[in-house]
């Protein structure tokens, strides 16, 4: 038996479009051959049944040139290859192809699913097809197509139930010849298909994902290889969510939380896609929803969309039912986390927060599951609630938050702040500064305010009033102001003098919370002009300091003014250097100031 026919009857064009079409993407012709051979044996036990070693097996001839995909499926005869190859499955890629014109940007579609066996004819020149029928007395058949319009129908060499698909590779494909390429092909798109793949002989992929298992019979080890086999070379992941949903759509997956070393590595996540355990996509970004991107892990949805844009995927009701899911289940098992092991949910908070702050601004629902679990790390060397915060420090501090953004900057601040027992909380991430103004915007009764932006009350020793010293009803709080204001750029340094609880400090800036965060959101605005008046700072003297009652009583014996000043801009540097505000060539002056002030007092001793 030979033959000879055509394939269609608007087929010109059709053979130079799937050789060039997603170019980049040629290696999908295995995942669409071996997603084929995975469907006849599902068939094959479904029809036939009792017949349960299957294999698909991958034989490579470098020689020959040529590839071998070989299943123990169902099988063809030839009036069933004739008709699947000739009719269904080219229309299949006729329609397939026809969804995008030229203009299409081919990146954009999710999965390119579809093209199926004429996937074949991206990587040969030609394509031979053995096959033999499951069906009792069928005979082999073969159908040959060399990448035109016509192919070859003939009785075939196949012995056993199954087919064979010989890729006659062409010289641009060459690299597919290489067993390790082939290999890790089979790792990346059928690792997980539940049956034996082999590449000449050796099994290549791993068969059982996880996820297919249900979660009560896992064990955490598991969960830690599994996630060694997904991303290699990883450290071990923190925790990871088990979902398997079968209503109102079916979803598995295993999502994992990776340690994060550094703020800026939220973005280093990867969910792989999969579809009936067939590896689609490693960007699921239309699936997860933004803020969890920092997640690694694989979900598998079997009903999702696959050959459409990603804009119309983010709009699919079924994606964003999955996409909510999700949202769902990550803030449950943090909850869980919080309740049942709050140690080590207080351990990973710092990998966590950062993440976790981002989707609370973004996402609504997980903003209300997670905002009775969001820790701050507390100067009491606890980490704590706002909520638990407020309440402990009701008595002084009510309905308000006494924040630190920069340890090392603010740290006379938090000392002062500490030794009048006032709790402070440290706000040092990225994202805390927007994070601080959206809790205000979510409970406007809450205050935060950074420790350098005002003097509490409770830092202030207020039976220690002024006495006057002059003639004029002048105190000495008067002359200090008068002294000081002398010195300093009043545009840019307003002056107050209050006497301090604390005699360690002789003098400090404060700056107003609204202009903190008027130049947090100019940093974070690039390229936006400067906003007049961000520079204004008040300079707070403390009339308890030793440093500055010694200051007063030169400055009113009427000796040495240039000396009384170089010790005044002194106090004034200090202040600044406790900012981190004094380099360049402010620390140079200072420096030379203190050398000067140095060589006096010591020449005064001799």
């Amino acid at each position: 038996m030979e033959k000879t026919g055509t394939i269609g009857i608007h087929t010109e064009n059709i053979f130079p479009v799937i050789k060039k079409w997603l170019y980049s993407d040629h290696e999908v012709f295995l995942r669409e051959l071996v997603s084929n051979a995975y469907d006849a044996i599902t068939k094959r036990n479904q029809i036939a049944g009792g017949f349960s070693d299957h294999a698909i097996s991958i034989t490579i001839n470098k020689s020959d040139k040529t590839i071998t995909i070989s299943d123990t499926g169902l099988g063809m005869d030839a009036d069933e290859l004739e008709r699947y190859l000739a009719q269904i499955a080219f229309s299949s890629a006729e329609e397939f192809l026809s969804k995008f014109d030229d203009d299409t940007d081919k990146n954009s579609i999710i999965g390119h699913f579809g093209l199926g066996f004429y996937s074949a004819f991206m990587v040969s020149d030609t394509v031979e097809v053995q096959s033999k029928s499951y069906k009792d007395n069928a005979e082999a058949a073969a159908w040959i197509c060399d990448g035109t319009t016509n192919y070859t129908l003939k009785s075939g060499n196949r012995e056993t139930i199954g087919t064979d698909i010989i890729l006659h590779i062409n010289s641009d494909s060459e690299s597919f010849l290489e067993e390790a390429r082939l290999k890790t092909l089979v790792e990346k798109y059928t690792n997980f298909l539940p049956l034996p793949i082999s590449v000449n002989d050796t099994v290549a992929n791993h068969q059982q994902p996880l996820w297919v298992q249900a979660p009560s019979d896992v064990q955490p080890e598991q969960y830690q290889d599994f996630y060694k086999t997904l991303f290699p070379f990883q450290e071990e992941p923190l925790f990871w969510i088990h979902l398997n949903v079968d209503y109102p759509f079916n979803l598995t997956g295993i999502l994992y939380f990776p340690k994060v070393m550094h703020e800026l590595d939220a973005t280093k996540g990867q969910v792989k896609l999969y579809c009936k355990q067939i590896f689609v996509s490693d960007q699921a970004g239309e699936v997860i929803p933004e803020f969890l991107t920092l997640l690694q892990g694989a979900i598998d949805c079997p009903d999702i969309p696959l050959n459409v844009s990603r804009s119309y995927l983010q709009n699919d009701p079924y994606v964003q039912k999955i996409s909510k899911h999700i949202v769902k289940k990550v803030a449950d098992k943090l909850s869980q986390l919080r309740k049942q092991e709050a140690d080590q949910y207080a351990k990973i908070w710092p990998d966590i927060s950062p993440f976790i702050k981002y989707g609370m601004m973004q996402n609504a629902d997980f903003y209300e599951k997670m905002k009775a679990n969001v820790l701050f790390e507390s100067s009491t060397g606890d980490t704590t609630t706002v909520a638990a915060y407020i309440e402990r420090n009701a008595d002084k501090l009510e309905k308000k938050v006494l924040y630190c953004a920069d340890k090392d900057r603010q740290a006379t601040y938090v000392t002062m702040c500490k030794d009048q027992g006032l709790e402070v909380l440290f706000f040092h991430a990225l994202i805390d500064s927007h994070f601080v103004q959206f809790l205000e915007s979510k409970d406007s009764d809450i205050q935060y305010v950074s420790v350098d932006s005002e003097i509490n009350d409770s830092l202030v020793d207020a039976d220690k009033a002024a006495n006057v010293v002059d003639e004029g009803n002048q105190t000495s709080d008067d002359q200090l102001l008068e002294l000081f204001k002398s010195i300093v750029d009043t545009e840019t340094i307003s002056v107050e003098v209050k006497a301090l609880k604390s005699d360690a400090v002789s003098a400090m800036f404060i700056e107003s919370e609204q202009i903190k965060r008027l130049k947090n959101m100019q940093h974070f605005m690039k390229g936006a002009g400067s906003v007049p008046g961000l520079d204004v700072m008040t300079l707070v003297i403390n009339n308890q300091s030793p440093v500055i009652q010694n200051i007063l009583n030169l400055s009113q014996a009427n000796t040495d003014s240039e000396f009384v000043k170089s010790v005044c801009l002194h106090v004034i540097d200090l202040a600044r250097l406790s900012k981190q505000q004094v380099s360049g060539e402010s620390l140079q002056t200072f420096i030379a100031r203190a050398n000067t002030l140095l060589s006096k007092l010591s020449n005064s001793a001799k």
